[in-house]
């Protein structure tokens, strides 16, 4: 039956359920008028305010009061789009099967959202399902919906399929849009086939269509992250030759590139650029700049922009420190880096691992073992691991200076929390390390029986001299 009776619902004369009878009116009298936006707004006041159980409630009511209000189906889509755009999944999913039942489905645009929803919680799982029920149910996809499935694909590693959702759009009724182009170029990236991705770039004109800003700060990255900068610079020649106006994620993608490689010199080059354009330099690209200058070992060119930090109204946060702390190690300046890495605490950043391993590293390297598991215990009280080379590094080191038991409390400790990196192989490291000490103790017994013989061989000669002389 499409209709309850009123007591399966439960309305009574009370305040609380006439207020709900009275919504339920007014949405309907919104929605059949097309004043969806107001509609939803509303939905949005009731469903904050109320319980747990209010979303079923909400929906009989509606339902109810659906044929006496002579209202629309944009009612219950309405209903659903609202739980999509407050990512209350369980609720819309829960309306869309009550719909279903009910003979009710909900518009392409509202299947949007939900999706759209979906994917910036990143349920790719979730979103590919509710794409193919859509199809089930046959409610036609749009190309916003196509452009959001190709994405869906490409970040669940289906690339093929992505490409064939991209081929069959046209066979639909679609034109790929720029969005659509720029999704799989991306994808294609993400797979390491940097060709297809140009190849895709240079076909944009058989749709009419120009590469915008973000299809080269996509090829940029890509190329850029594969450390193929000429490449990355390349496409920046062509965008300026193209008319696209680089941006400020243009230049810090190509910085920070360039940075990574130690090549702080391109760095600066890019920034002045970047000055003559008149675009101010954010957190990012003082950071890439500091980071290119400190890989290099210049930590005095990279305190001097840290003060220019100030000048921009810019905070240094973690990865300026981060930056400064590379430089450091790199000058094999353990005790300052540590220094500097107990401000980056004291200002509320937190370090990543790839900070704590540079540290634990550079100590080691000095044959500071103390100052190494210092930085071990913090690094394990925030439950973070060494790779296998850091930590064998600092087990050796200790080893060598007699610190056994220190070295193998320290296993055991990251053993107890499962924070033992992944192939590192305890057993193995310890037989090793007992067959370096077994050879050792052999070379030193060796050196001694070999003194031993050579004292033995002189006392038996100059007994043998002095026979002979008397």
């Amino acid at each position: 039956m499409l209709f309850h009776s009123s007591s399966s619902i439960g309305f009574i004369p009370t305040s609380p359920v006439h207020t709900l009878e009275t919504h339920s009116m007014i949405l309907h009298i919104l929605t059949k008028n097309k004043k969806f936006k107001s509609a939803e707004s509303i939905l949005k006041g009731i469903l904050v305010s109320g319980s747990i159980d209010l979303p079923a409630k909400l929906f009989d009511a509606v339902l109810y009061s659906y044929r006496m209000c002579d209202s629309s189906s944009r009612v219950f889509d309405s209903m659903f789009k609202t739980y999509a755009h407050m990512k209350k999944f369980r609720n819309s999913t829960d309306v869309f099967c009550q719909m279903k039942d009910y003979g009710f489905l909900p518009t392409v645009e509202s299947c949007n959202k939900y999706i759209s929803s979906l994917l910036d919680l990143n349920r790719v799982d979730f979103t590919l399902g509710f794409y193919k029920e859509m199809q089930r149910c046959r409610i036609s996809p749009n190309v916003y919906t196509l452009n959001m499935v190709i994405g869906a694909f490409c970040k669940s590693v289906k690339l093929e399929i992505a490409v064939e959702v991209f081929k069959e759009m046209e066979h639909m009724g679609f034109s790929p849009t720029i969005a659509s182009y720029n999704t799989l170029i991306a994808g294609y990236f993400n797979k390491d086939l940097l060709g297809s991705a140009v190849k895709l770039k240079n076909s944009m004109g058989k749709d009419s269509l120009q590469p915008n800003v973000i299809t080269f700060n996509t090829l940029i990255y890509g190329f850029c992250k594969e450390g193929k900068l000429h490449e990355a610079n390349r496409m920046l020649s062509e965008m300026k030759s193209m008319n696209v106006t680089p941006n400020i994620v243009t230049y810090n993608t190509l910085i920070y590139g360039f940075s990574q490689t130690g090549n702080s010199e391109m760095g600066g080059r890019l920034y002045e650029e970047m000055v003559r354009n008149e675009i101010k330099a954010d957190i990012l690209t003082y950071n890439a700049l500091i980071l290119g200058l400190c890989k290099v070992g210049k930590t005095k060119k990279a305190a001097y922009l840290v003060k220019d930090l100030d000048k921009g109204n810019l905070v240094p946060n973690a990865s300026t420190f981060s930056a400064l702390i590379t430089g450091l190690c790199v000058r094999k300046n353990s005790e300052n880096a540590f220094q500097l890495y107990k401000s980056m605490i004291k200002s509320g950043c937190h370090p990543n691992k790839h900070t704590f391993q540079m540290l634990i590293s550079t100590f080691c390297e000095n044959e500071d073992f103390d100052g190494a598991i210092q930085i071990m215990h913090e690094m394990l009280e925030r439950c973070m691991s060494l790779d296998t080379g850091t930590l064998s590094e600092l087990y050796s080191g200790l080893c060598r200076c007699g610190k056994d038991q220190l070295a193998m409390k320290l296993l055991n400790e990251m053993e107890i929390r499962c924070l033992l990196p992944e192939g590192f192989d305890k057993a193995r490291t310890i037989n090793s390390k007992q067959r370096i000490m077994t050879k050792i103790l052999e070379i030193t017994l060796k050196v001694v029986l070999t003194s031993c013989i050579l004292s033995t061989d002189e006392l038996f000669q100059r007994t043998f001299l002095q026979n002979k002389v008397q």
